[in-house]
């Protein structure tokens, strides 16, 4: 692990009360967290509970510091908009150095990087004699019709990632053209949760969809039907990181500690699922690096994001 001028260590101290950390990580992120708190003596200190990003980030601008939670782990947009507007989060004790400096915070820190992709299933793809995809909007030929699943952005980050690659490649009025063709051929398959695509590609029930790359990749090394297509729009990704909802005098200081602790002790097995390299020593195994990674060229904002849903209604 490559993240410098660490506090020292990832020991533990007794606390009476278990801190309470709320994530909207997949599970094998959460799996990779636990791990790494149960080495660093944390074992039975702490309580894990999830949610959905729309719903988790939802809970946190609405609750603030009431919220239950000492420790976030959260989609980074949901962060930085909660921090600017309800200043909820403590500076974090421990020092870390980014790849990208512009990304550095003090009161969070990047946890995964996910990158979106088109996923197919090969046999789905021959038997409907279906040619590859190369791009989102290839997506939109009859010839896909009832055959792709797609994420509601309305309900799951995933699919901002499709969003911010149209939007970018064909402006908004060119995304809305090329989404409302995604959304025609994907008819029924319009999913809320941002692994239900992948999960239909997977069963044969779709040929393509428009998932998390990481997750396609570990299905093709699995031996799975599943490929997946980095799309000529791009690649683009979503951090998420930790974060210590300050409570004051009230804070239990476990929670600084448990955050030094996944990131020291867990980005390791967390690599292993999102290879995508955050922090400075890190690298990306180019087995794993994608074709055509992208930024935005806009902030990821909530406003962002809810012009983004907008654009998204309006295809429907």
């Amino acid at each position: 692990m490559a993240c410098q001028a660490f506090a020292a260590g990832c020991s533990g101290s007794s606390a009476e009360k278990q801190v309470v950390i709320y994530s909207n990580a997949d599970d094998e992120a959460v799996e990779a967290m636990k791990t790494a708190l149960d080495a660093g003596g944390y074992e039975g200190k702490y309580l894990f509970q999830t949610f959905g990003t729309s719903e988790l980030g939802g809970k946190v601008m609405a609750e603030g510091t009431n919220i239950e939670a000492d420790l976030l782990t959260l989609s980074t947009f949901y962060v930085d908009s909660a921090q600017e507007k309800l200043q909820m989060f403590q500076p974090l004790e421990f020092s870390y150095t980014l790849l990208n400096p512009a990304d550095q915070k003090d009161y969070c820190a990047p946890i995964t990087s996910q990158e979106g992709t088109i996923i197919v299933n090969t046999e789905m793809m021959k038997e409907n004699g279906l040619e590859m995809p190369s791009s989102l909007k290839d997506l939109t030929a009859p010839e896909y019709q009832d055959l792709i699943s797609v994420t509601d952005v309305k309900s799951s980050s995933t699919a901002w990632l499709l969003i911010q690659a149209l939007v970018d490649a064909y402006g908004e009025e060119g995304a809305t053209e090329v989404l409302t063709g995604i959304y025609h051929n994907a008819g029924p398959h319009i999913e809320s949760s941002g692994s239900a695509p992948l999960k239909k590609v997977r069963a044969g029930e779709v040929a393509a969809g428009f998932g998390l790359r990481q997750q396609a990749v570990a299905d093709k090394a699995d031996g799975l039907p599943v490929d997946f297509v980095d799309p000529l729009e791009g690649n683009f990704s979503l951090t998420e990181s930790v974060a210590v909802v300050d409570k004051g005098e009230k804070t239990n200081p476990l929670a600084q500690e448990m955050a030094e602790c996944i990131i020291k002790n867990g980005r390791s097995e967390l690599q292993k699922y999102y290879p995508n390299a955050v922090y400075e020593g890190e690298t990306t195994d180019g087995a794993n690096s994608s074709a055509y990674p992208k930024t935005f060229p806009e902030p990821l904002t909530m406003e962002l994001l809810e012009r983004h849903q907008e654009l998204s209604e309006s295809c429907k």
